[in-house]
């Protein structure tokens, strides 16, 4: 989405270009005391499962990668 200012302080919508994303399922083995804190974490912060799988995994290779630069 992207905005026009004015002067004025006020903005309107310019445009909306929605994007898909491609999702693929797979299937992951997991502890099962691993699993309990993340549906306890997920439900704390309201947001699905899979979903906070998923942005911790972004964390996660976001994070490494400032580590294994040489």
């Amino acid at each position: 989405v992207s905005y026009i200012y004015y002067n004025n302080g006020g903005c309107i919508m310019n445009e909306f270009k929605p994007i898909k994303t491609e999702k693929i399922n797979i299937s992951i083995r997991i502890d099962s005391e691993t699993l309990r804190n993340i549906d306890e974490l997920a439900t704390k912060i309201d947001i699905s499962r899979n979903e906070f799988i998923v942005q911790c995994i972004d964390y996660a290779l976001k994070n490494i990668e400032q580590h294994t630069k040489t």
